[in-house]
């Protein structure tokens, strides 16, 4: 029996296995880290190794590059195609490998815009879900929605509601049912020692501000408070070469703005041992693999982050964030789309434009109050802090120390992610959707 509109559906979903295709529309590298992942992680649980799992890529000014090969690692998924060949596809309906498709199936929506998953569905002949998080569109055309909220639902004509369900936020299942491990040393020895991460972005933009300046925090933390373990979790397909060029000022022009140290990248002889970036100082930045990163987050005393689907990965875990906005490096902020980047870009007027938009785009953000770290958005207020300014290692480093001194500190900032971030179940009772 179905569920009644406009409310979650609680219960497991017993389906039997049948031969179809789910095929799942998405764009950038938050959607495939905290959407995708635990719907296709859910989709097996329910309905078996059966249907089949396709990840469609659609592009995103946000992407990475990397987000095709990141489905690619998810076991659950059986084949993805690249944002690359998304046009193609959308236009003519057929994919760079000429895949076949089944019968019947659904298309289900987890990024990018809500026309794609209508349009394709009505060419494949599948029903459409639309996972919609703060907006329901296309309702005339759409079959199923499930969005994050009862609001979504308020905003929608009466004639259309029986089309949604509420299923709750996908980033809340994230982590959900993982069992972190204990940690190598040396992050590990001694046990009493506080773990910081360090996460400095995925993309040049982020990474060329970010990098110097985390490992300039790691070089205060390592004069004033030798016992403290900071650790960079390195982004999907960033290799750790790349990642030490951005300390580097002969490859980053954006180092001596942030007065970051040079490094030296170090890889143990040992395969056990993690790697480290190592300033002249003798801090030690340990660099960490593995993804997902839960195994560290979780050990994590506190961690500073950009802005991004991190925050809202940190968010669900319950792990305390200091969310960085420098604005040091002004004159290199010159990546808009349209008529902006390309005036940004001309000799001559570019660099003077370029400062007195970010100058009076700083301002409008201090004067309004604006907030970009998910779990502020979530609250609708500052649970965790936001720093927006010319950031300097020592102020965050003492920052960092004056948590770790005021433990209780961090354990509100805990319980407030706690009570915003809500239950995990979003991934299943969207599968049992489908199902339905």
């Amino acid at each position: 029996m179905s569920a009644p509109p406009n409310s979650p559906v609680s219960a497991p979903v017993n389906v039997p296995a049948n031969d179809s295709d789910i095929v799942i529309l998405s764009n950038g590298p938050g959607e495939i880290m905290t959407w995708v992942k635990p719907v296709v992680r859910e989709l097996r649980q329910q309905l078996g190794d059966r249907p089949r799992i396709s990840v469609i890529l659609s592009p995103c000014p946000h992407a990475s590059g990397k987000e095709a090969a990141i489905a690619q690692s998810y076991p659950e998924v059986d084949r993805v195609q690249a944002a690359e060949c998304f046009w193609p596809f959308l236009l003519r309906g057929k994919t760079a490998e000429n895949w076949d498709w089944r019968d019947r199936g659904t298309v289900i929506f987890l990024g990018g815009d809500q026309l794609y998953p209508i349009l394709i569905g009505k060419r494949l002949g599948y029903k459409t879900l639309i996972y919609a998080e703060w907006d329901a569109r296309w309702l005339a055309w759409g079959d199923r929605y499930g969005v994050m909220n009862p609001s979504v639902t308020a905003k929608v004509p009466k004639r259309y509601q029986h089309k949604l369900t509420v299923v709750g936020d996908l980033m809340c299942d994230v982590s959900a049912g993982h069992q972190p491990k204990d940690l190598p040393a040396p992050l590990s020895h001694p046990p009493t020692n506080d773990l910081i991460a360090l996460m400095p972005g995925s993309k040049p933009n982020k990474l060329q501000p970010g990098v110097p300046l985390v490992c300039a925090v790691a070089n205060y933390l390592h004069s004033h408070r030798p016992s403290v373990r900071c650790v960079i979790p390195v982004a999907p397909g960033l290799s750790l070469p790349a990642l030490q060029r951005f300390s580097d000022v002969n490859h980053n022009p954006v180092v001596p703005l942030m007065n970051g140290p040079a490094t030296e990248l170090v890889i143990p002889p040992n395969s056990a041992s993690l790697p480290y970036l190592a300033t002249e100082a003798g801090a030690k930045i340990y660099l960490w693999r593995s993804f997902p990163a839960y195994d560290l987050l979780s050990h994590c005393r506190l961690c500073l982050t950009t802005i991004g689907a991190n925050t809202a990965e940190l968010g669900a875990l319950g792990i305390p964030m200091m969310v960085l906005l420098p604005t040091q490096h002004i004159t290199a902020m010159r990546s808009w789309d349209g008529l902006l980047g390309i005036a940004a870009n001309l000799p001559g007027v570019g660099l003077p434009l370029t400062k007195l938009i970010n100058r009076q785009a700083i301002r409008w953000i201090q004067k309004t109050g604006k907030r970009f770290a998910w779990p502020n958005l979530w609250a609708k207020r500052e649970i965790v802090p936001e720093l927006l300014g010319a950031l300097s290692a020592s102020d965050l480093g003492q920052q960092v120390i004056d948590y770790l001194d005021h433990p209780e500190q961090l354990e509100r900032i805990r319980r407030d992610l706690r009570a915003v971030r809500g239950d995990a179940g979003a991934a299943r009772q969207l599968v049992a959707l489908i199902a339905d």
